[in-house]
């Protein structure tokens, strides 16, 4: 895999993608993963029109929470025009200069600039990269975010497959979510890493404070990705109201948790991994809790599993 602009050595950026709801045909999805992107469900890049305005809402985390999902509902929405590419990765691009940052860029991801569409792109990394946030707000003030939240434990662990099933990570989950592994997170530059991040991106508290001192909290809107698939149209609904939208049919009665990395030959994560790791982030929880007004008492369980369905084809999650 080659080193994409922005990415320092040895951190090539894959794409973040996570959990989605619908794939299209095979070769469209190889090709897909191959510019490490989630395109929109259209059949061709339609004309590129000069974009004007701004974006108005963008999906800024969390990894493997579901992001792709929900980025793939609000391109079916008819009040939306998401980004052609998911993942436009501006926010987080270390090669811009961000004294004199050219907008274009980013606009370009919005070819059809259809007049009257609230627009909006997917980049679950933002929320992370320490930068990014403050950058998004010098861009937009007034913009909208969406952060959906995933059991932390098992957040990692997804992320952690989803490496392993790249084929960029080798060592046992045991090993990499280890004091002494993490050291690489923190070596790395700003203190953060876009592929072996599996404990740090669960850290949901930090990065929510951090977008609370740049945007109003009646600005950020919060769900939980196993309430989006255990109750897909009351999440829906209100994310809707999050963004001024119509209330528009669903495309699926049932959600279906597809991942475009497959890693089910990797098992399930053991359960006393998870209670270990789960009492490491409880703090964090309590505090993401207080901070975003989400009941996350659940997560704390032992015995706490998610209600999403398994991979089409495969036995397991």
């Amino acid at each position: 895999m080659s080193t994409e602009r922005g990415v320092t050595a040895g951190q090539q950026r894959p794409t973040e993608t996570d959990d989605v709801s619908d794939v299209a045909e095979k070769s469209r999805t190889n090709a897909v993963r191959n510019v490490g992107c989630v395109r929109a469900q259209t059949s061709e890049v339609p004309a590129t029109q000069p974009m004007t305005g701004l974006v108005d809402f963008f999906v800024v985390g969390a990894q493997k929470a579901g992001t792709t999902a929900l980025a793939h509902h609000l391109q079916r929405h008819p009040g939306v025009e998401m980004s052609w590419i998911k993942e436009p990765h501006f926010f987080d691009d270390e090669a811009v200069d961000w004294s004199d940052p050219d907008y274009g860029d980013l606009h370009a991801h919005f070819p059809r600039h259809t007049p009257g569409k609230l627009r909006g792109e997917a980049t679950p990394i933002y929320s992370y990269w320490p930068p990014a946030l403050a950058r998004l707000h010098d861009y937009n003030p007034a913009a909208r975010l969406v952060i959906a939240l995933r059991q932390p434990a098992l957040r990692a662990y997804s992320h952690w497959r989803m490496e392993i099933a790249r084929n960029l990570e080798t060592m046992s989950f045991a090993d990499a979510t280890s004091v002494p592994v993490r050291e690489r997170v923190r070596r790395a530059p700003m203190g953060v890493h876009r592929i072996y991040s599996y404990v740090e991106r669960g850290f949901y508290a930090d990065q929510i404070e951090r977008a609370f001192e740049l945007f109003s909290p009646t600005r950020v809107h919060f769900l939980r990705t196993d309430q989006l698939w255990s109750e897909p149209v009351v999440e829906l609904r209100r994310l809707e109201s999050f963004l001024s939208l119509e209330e528009a049919p669903l495309a699926h009665k049932d959600q279906q948790y597809i991942v475009p990395v497959m890693a089910a030959h990797v098992g399930a994560m053991r359960r006393d991994e998870q209670a270990q790791l789960t009492e490491h982030f409880a703090e964090d929880i309590r505090r993401t809790a207080a901070l975003t007004g989400l009941c996350l008492d659940d997560w704390l369980d032992e015995d706490y599993r998610e209600p999403m369905a398994p991979p089409l084809g495969r036995a397991s999650a």
